[in-house]
């Protein structure tokens, strides 16, 4: 047996047997009997709560070489009143790897993030969830991307690039760039778990641009949306961009896009951000 599975199985029973431990008879709704000599809960007991087989259950806690589901994991998980924490690290000892994501996306921007962006005067940046859903910006990534002017429920990167010309009529080699941005949109969309809201924003997409339809239909996935980009900036020409995608908040899958404008590109912060707005206004 692999050295690292055998490890990994061991913490994986321990863990179990602890949660277990840990759980009174009155938290899932049993009795208590003045008989019980077992701390929390028995392992029979768990499967009832949980709805799965006995003897699953104890091959699980047993750290058995067995193939689990999802479906399995969450019951086990619910039924030992699991935090959100200790329900990935059952995932990563017993799939090794985390559950997927949930199906709402995070919409509210956190106190601390917002900091950040404040503190990040320099460069355009902002913060987006799963689904695209741009929550939070600065003054610089305003003036390049002009949030402010879409009202909230249209103010989403794939909207703003597909759905409104006023962002992709700008940018440099769009057809490349087109296609980088859908293929990343769809690892994001695999890795949510019924992605209802994902669905629908996609459907609607593939009614409003010609272009995602057909590059939605193409299935093709590459790694996530970073590298260059640029675009045609009123009275500087093209003005070309390095940006990244940061994770900041992975159990709310949120993450931070920064530019930064290549040395030597004909335009400093105050100019992007004034061009951008007059842009925008026209």
């Amino acid at each position: 047996m692999n050295t690292r599975l055998s490890r990994t199985r061991q913490d994986l029973a321990d863990f179990l047997r602890r949660k277990r431990a840990s759980v009174q008879p009155e938290e899932v709704g049993l009795s208590r009997s003045s008989r019980r000599r077992t701390p929390g809960l028995r392992r029979e007991e768990v499967a009832t709560v949980a709805g799965i087989g006995l003897s699953w259950y104890t091959w699980l806690e047993q750290g058995r070489d067995i193939r689990v589901s999802a479906h399995l994991l969450d019951s086990v998980a619910r039924a030992l009143r699991m935090s959100s924490e200790e329900r990935q690290h059952l995932y990563l000892l017993a799939q090794e790897r985390p559950p997927s994501a949930p199906a709402d996306t995070w919409c509210e921007m956190p106190p601390l993030i917002r900091v950040l962006l404040d503190d990040l005067t320099q460069r355009p940046a902002f913060v987006m969830n799963l689904r695209w859903d741009v929550i939070g910006w600065n003054a610089a990534g305003d003036g390049l991307f002009a949030f402010s002017d879409y009202p909230k429920d249209k103010r989403n990167m794939l909207w703003m690039y597909f759905a409104d010309k006023r962002l992709s009529c700008r940018v440099q080699d769009w057809p490349r760039q087109a296609a980088q941005i859908v293929s990343s949109f769809r690892r994001d969309y695999a890795a949510g778990h019924h992605p209802s809201d994902m669905q629908d924003l996609a459907d609607h997409l593939q009614t409003a641009s010609h272009t995602f339809r057909r590059l939605w239909r193409d299935h093709d996935v590459q790694g996530r949306c970073e590298g260059r980009r640029s675009f045609e900036m009123p009275d500087r020409g093209k003005v070309a961009f390095d940006h990244t995608t940061l994770i900041i908040d992975q159990d709310r899958h949120l993450r931070l896009v920064y530019y930064v404008a290549v040395e030597g590109s004909p335009a400093d912060t105050l100019s992007i951000r004034r061009s951008a707005i007059d842009l925008a206004s026209e």
